[in-house]
């Protein structure tokens, strides 16, 4: 368990509390949990999952591979046709831990949420592509993310979609990160749950998917100041500054 707190008195107090209902040991300022790596320095707080990604990579057999510069080929489709896996638990087991690495990298996502949708019946073409995924991760095990030490918390939000993008079921695909001053703390990639009728509506459904502040009101974090969330689509701005204006 970790304990995080601005008060070390208050820590105290509840390290003392639960040593007398159970029976604890304390393993001092946090390094290492669940596969989490976690470094300090004057610059901030990083973290990372080296050894995890280390370890999924020494189980497939592919620490010695050549890496690879990005995830996965954007022109790439994924389809369910072709030759099925004759064990398809290795793949699941696979996009499962890929799926836990998305805790610490972002650029991976997209690449994860695609895999993960052929976790039922997989086959030889999606496992090439997770290999491929492999390859990336062995360009740098170790990359992870920096929450700096001086920051300004300010929530500033990306989003984007990519109408019809599955060729399944012609579902968009929303994406979008969320910086609090210069940190990133929120990202995703997911399919959305109705078919878009217009690259407008894929995009400001991407929008609506952001919900921080309220979070940070949970946590006592004053924010009086707007969000800023950018978006590279005029019409669901549009909708969004007017929302009077639409259905």
């Amino acid at each position: 368990m970790i304990i995080t707190e601005n008060d070390e008195e208050a820590i105290c107090k509840l390290k003392h509390f639960l040593g007398s209902q159970f029976r604890i040991k304390y393993q001092g300022p946090l390094r290492y949990f669940l596969g989490v790596e976690v470094a300090r320095s004057k610059s901030g707080i990083s973290i990372c999952q080296r050894k995890y990604t280390i370890d999924i990579l020494a189980e497939a057999g592919l620490l010695g591979a050549k890496p690879a510069k990005v995830p996965m080929d954007h022109d790439l489709v994924l389809l369910s046709t072709g030759e099925l896996l004759k064990d398809p638990t290795r793949y699941r087991r696979l996009v499962g831990k890929l799926i836990y690495l998305t805790i610490t990298r972002l650029e991976i996502t997209y690449a994860v949420n695609t895999l993960s949708q052929f976790m039922q019946v997989p086959r030889h073409q999606h496992l090439d592509a997770a290999y491929r995924l492999l390859h990336y991760l062995k360009e740098a095990p170790g990359q992870g993310l920096l929450f700096p030490s001086q920051n300004q918390l300010k929530l500033i939000g990306y989003c984007d979609a990519d109408w019809a993008r599955c060729p399944i079921t012609r579902r968009s695909v929303t994406g979008y990160c969320i910086f609090l001053g210069n940190a990133l703390v929120s990202w995703k990639s997911k399919k959305q749950v109705t078919v878009a009728r217009s690259s407008a509506e894929a995009e400001y459904r991407s929008m609506a998917a952001t919900w921080l502040r309220y979070l940070l009101q949970d946590l006592r974090v004053d924010h009086s100041e707007p969000a800023k969330l950018f978006c590279d689509n005029q019409a669901a701005l549009y909708i969004a500054a007017n929302p009077v204006y639409h259905e």
